[in-house]
C-alpha cells in the first residue's frame, strides 16, 4: 500500500511540474524511466543488427621511407643508395648529382606515367633549392603538382601522400653530411 502511495505521488509530481515548468521536458519523463529501465522488443533500436559487406580488401599503403642519411634511403627495408625515384610500387636509381641536374630530360619518367602522377615530391638535399623554371612549367603543362622541398621534409611529404592513397612520386637527393651536431675538440 505504501508503495502504490509513493508511486502516486511521484507521478503527480512529474505531472505538475510538466504543468508548471517552461522547460520543453519528455512528455514521458517518469521518475522510473532511468538506466535500469529495461528495454522491451518493441524498442527496436536495441534489436535491430547491423551488418557490413567487405566488398574489396584494402590493400597495404604501398611504400615507405623508413629513414634517410647521405648515403641514401631505407624504403620499406630496401637501401637504396643515392639519388632515386620512388614510383610506388617501383624504388628507381635516378641519375642527378644535385638539384642543379634536374632538367626536363631527368623528369620525363614523370609525366609518361599510366595513370598519370598527381603531385611529384622533390628532394633536394639540406637546404630547399630552386628547380629550373623551364622543369616546373613543363610539369604544369603536364597537369603535375609540383612540391619542392628539402629532403627530409619530402620524405615526410612522401609518406604522408601515399598513406593517403595519392597518386604521388618522389625524386630524392639525398641530404649532405652536416657537422652541426659534432663536439669540437681543442
Amino acid at each position: 500500500m505504501a508503495a502504490a502511495v509513493r508511486t502516486r505521488f511521484l507521478l503527480q509530481r512529474s505531472t505538475q511540474r510538466l504543468l508548471l515548468s517552461s522547460r520543453a521536458v519528455p512528455a514521458f519523463s517518469s521518475p522510473f524511466l532511468c538506466r535500469a529501465h529495461r528495454l522491451e522488443p518493441g524498442d527496436d533500436e536495441l534489436y535491430q543488427r547491423t551488418t557490413m559487406t567487405v566488398i574489396k580488401n584494402e590493400a597495404d599503403s604501398g611504400i615507405l621511407i623508413h629513414s634517410y642519411s647521405p648515403a641514401g634511403f631505407n624504403v620499406d627495408g630496401n637501401r637504396v643508395f643515392g639519388p632515386c625515384v620512388l614510383l610506388p610500387p617501383a624504388i628507381l636509381q635516378w641519375k642527378v648529382g644535385s638539384y642543379e641536374d634536374i632538367t626536363e630530360e631527368s623528369i620525363s619518367l614523370f609525366h609518361m606515367l599510366e595513370p598519370p602522377i598527381e603531385i611529384l615530391v622533390l628532394g633536394t638535399g639540406s637546404r630547399v633549392e630552386r628547380i629550373n623554371p623551364s622543369v616546373l612549367a613543363l610539369l604544369k603543362r603536364k597537369r603535375i603538382a609540383v612540391e619542392v622541398q628539402d629532403t627530409p621534409n619530402a620524405c615526410a611529404t612522401f609518406n604522408f601522400l601515399n598513406t593517403e592513397r595519392r597518386l604521388v612520386a618522389a625524386g630524392l637527393i639525398p641530404p649532405s653530411y652536416s657537422r652541426a651536431l659534432e663536439v669540437k675538440q681543442d
